[in-house]
């Protein structure tokens, strides 16, 4: 399972009493559904697997922003986050909604 999507099986159900009706009841489809990453992610707090759910961040990217805060010492607002090298306006564009500092 990646974390941009969830992968959903649905059985088709019924609520008749018959146990001969309900019987034939069989999965009918799986269903990719889109995840929606909402879950703020404090960036001074964060280590490298949280700091991954956000979007096109790997494993690289994340070590240099814990690396960059353990340097630097922790980011003053969220925009700080653009320092680090790596972080482009495109990656800033996708995650600003999400990234938060306390």
């Amino acid at each position: 399972m990646s974390h941009r999507g969830v992968s959903i099986v649905l059985l088709a159900a019924t609520a008749l009493s018959s146990p001969a009706a309900f019987a034939a009841v069989t999965p009918t489809a799986i269903v990719t559904v889109a995840a929606t990453p909402s879950a703020k992610i404090n960036i001074n707090t964060a280590d490298v697997n949280e700091l991954m759910k956000l979007a096109g961040v790997g494993r690289g990217l994340a070590e240099k922003i814990v690396q960059y805060r353990d340097t630097k010492g922790p980011f003053k607002k969220a925009t700080d986050l653009r320092k680090v090298e790596g972080v482009g306006p495109s990656l800033w564009e996708k995650n600003r909604a999400r990234i938060v500092v306390k």
